[in-house]
C-alpha cells in the first residue's frame, strides 16, 4: 500500500470511527499526510501516577497514526504538569511538588511504552526545554505573538473568567502560551506538523498553530478527538469503585474487563470503534449481534476482551475472562490466591476479626457489611437461597462463617443475587 492509500485510510477511518471533532484545513491535512510520512503529538500531563481509560483514545489514535506509515510523539508534560491545565475545570487545579511531577512522569514513560512501536515513535518530555526558559527572554520572544483579546476568547478561560469565586489565575491563563510553544519545539526539532487531542484542547492547540505560523511562518494542523460520554448521562471511565486506571496495580486486570463488559448496549458500537481496532465489516458483525440477540452479550464480550489485551496483553485479558465465568458459575475453587485477591480488587469490603470465624453468624455478617439493612432481611434472603459465600449457596438462616467459608485463610466473597458482592476480609 501506498503512503497515500494509508493517508487516505488512516482520515477516512477517523471518519467512519467517529473520532473526528474538530480539525483545521481537512483536505490540506489529507493532501499533507499523503505527501510524506509526517509527525504528530499528542500530550499527557503527570496529574496522577497512572493514565486512565480516557487516556485510551488519543494513544490509540497515535498508534493508528503509526500504523498508516507516520512518525508519532507522545509527550509527557513533566514541565506544563507543574502548571495545571484550566480546559474542562470549573475551578483551580491544585499545584503539585516538583518532585511528585517528575515521579509522575517516570511512571507515564513507563506506561505508554506499550501502545506504540517506539523503535520509530518519539517520547520527549516538555520539561526539557519549558525548564530551560528565562521569563524576560520567553515573553518578548513568544508573549508578544498572543493577542490578549484572543486568549481570553478560548473557552478554556472564558468558562472560567465569569466565575466570580473560582475564576483563573495567571499561572493557569499561561497554560496556553506553554502548549502553543510545546508544539512550535517539537515543530523545530522533530518537523511536527499534526497536534492531536480531545475536544476540550482546541484552543490551546490553535494556539500553537497560530504562533508557529507567526514566528515560522509554517503552515501546521490540529485535528481534536471526542470526549467520551456515556449514554446515562454518567462519567466515562468512573465506576461505584472510582476511576479506571491503566495501573494493573489500581485497576487489576479483571476489573478492567468487567468495566468494558458493563458497557450499555447503547454504547458498545461507539466504543468498539473508538477503542478496539477491529475493521468495519467486523464491528458490523457485532452490531447484528447486538441488534437480533442482545442477552448473548457478544459486543460486550469482544470489546472487554480487546481493550483489556491492548492495555494489560493477551494472557491477562484470558486470564480476566477465566475469573469471570468463575466468579459467574460460582466454581471458585479453580481460582488461585492471586487471581481470587484480583477479582476482589475492586469490590466494597468489610475488616472482619479473624478470631470471630467460628462464631460469626452469616447473618449478622451480612447486616455488618450493608449487603442487607436488617437480620430479618437476612434470613430471608438466606432461606430463599440469594446468598452465596464463595461461590457456594450458603443453606439455612443459621449459618455460621466458620474455616471452610474463607478461601486463602482471608477471603470471605459474598454474593447476593446474581450480581452483588463484598468482600470480608479477615485481619
Amino acid at each position: 500500500m501506498s503512503l497515500a492509500d494509508s493517508a487516505t485510510d488512516v482520515l477516512s477511518e477517523f471518519a467512519w470511527r467517529g473520532l473526528v471533532a474538530d480539525c483545521t484545513r481537512p483536505g490540506d491535512l489529507s493532501t499533507h499526510l499523503a505527501t510524506a510520512p509526517r509527525v504528530s503529538y499528542v500530550g499527557f500531563d503527570p496529574t496522577a501516577d497512572s493514565l486512565h481509560v480516557g487516556s485510551l483514545l488519543p494513544l490509540l489514535a497515535l498508534r493508528r497514526i503509526q500504523v498508516a506509515g507516520h512518525r508519532p510523539i507522545v509527550l509527557i508534560g513533566g514541565g506544563t504538569g507543574l502548571i495545571g491545565d484550566p480546559s474542562g475545570k470549573m475551578g483551580e487545579r491544585q499545584l503539585n511538588p516538583e518532585e511528585q511531577v517528575a515521579a509522575w512522569a517516570d511512571r507515564l514513560r513507563a506506561q505508554v511504552q506499550r501502545f506504540l512501536d517506539f523503535d520509530r515513535a518519539i517520547l520527549a518530555d516538555n520539561y526539557e526545554w519549558l525548564g530551560r526558559l528565562q521569563v524576560i527572554s520567553f515573553l518578548r520572544d513568544v508573549g508578544k505573538h498572543f493577542p490578549l483579546g484572543a486568549m481570553i476568547a478560548k473557552e478554556s478561560v472564558r468558562s472560567r473568567m465569569g466565575r466570580s469565586e473560582e475564576g483563573i489565575s495567571y499561572t493557569e491563563f499561561s497554560y496556553q502560551v506553554l502548549q502553543a510553544y510545546d508544539f512550535m519545539a517539537l515543530h523545530e526539532r522533530y518537523d511536527c506538523t499534526l497536534q492531536l487531542g480531545g475536544s476540550d484542547q482546541w484552543g490551546n492547540i490553535t494556539a500553537g498553530i497560530d504562533l508557529i505560523r507567526r514566528v515560522k511562518s509554517a503552515t501546521v494542523y490540529g485535528m481534536t478527538l471526542p470526549l467520551v460520554s456515556k449514554a446515562d448521562g454518567t462519567k466515562f471511565g468512573k465506576t461505584e469503585a472510582g476511576t479506571i486506571w491503566l495501573d494493573a496495580t489500581k485497576t487489576s486486570p479483571y476489573e478492567m474487563y468487567q468495566f468494558w463488559l458493563n458497557t450499555a448496549d447503547s454504547d458498545v458500537v461507539t466504543y468498539l470503534k473508538y477503542f478496539t481496532f477491529l475493521d468495519q465489516a467486523a464491528i458490523g458483525e457485532l452490531e447484528t449481534a447486538l441488534r437480533t440477540a442482545p442477552e448473548k452479550r457478544e459486543a460486550q464480550r469482544v470489546l472487554a476482551h480487546e481493550v483489556t489485551g491492548l492495555v494489560h496483553g493477551s494472557a491477562s485479558a484470558q486470564e480476566a475472562e477465566a475469573i469471570g465465568r468463575a466468579l459467574f458459575s460460582g466454581d471458585l475453587e479453580r481460582l488461585s490466591e492471586s487471581q481470587v485477591a484480583q477479582a476482589c480488587q475492586g469490590m466494597p469490603s468489610t475488616l472482619v476479626d479473624r478470631e470471630e470465624v467460628g462464631r460469626l453468624s452469616v447473618v449478622d455478617l451480612l447486616v455488618r457489611t450493608g449487603l442487607t439493612t436488617s437480620k430479618r432481611e437476612a434470613r430471608d434472603l438466606l432461606s430463599a437461597g440469594a446468598i452465596s459465600i464463595n461461590g457456594r449457596r450458603v443453606e439455612g438462616a443459621e449459618a455460621i462463617v466458620d474455616s471452610s467459608r474463607v478461601r486463602f485463610g482471608k477471603f470471605v466473597i459474598l454474593r447476593k443475587g446474581k450480581k452483588v458482592y463484598h468482600l470480608a476480609t479477615l485481619a
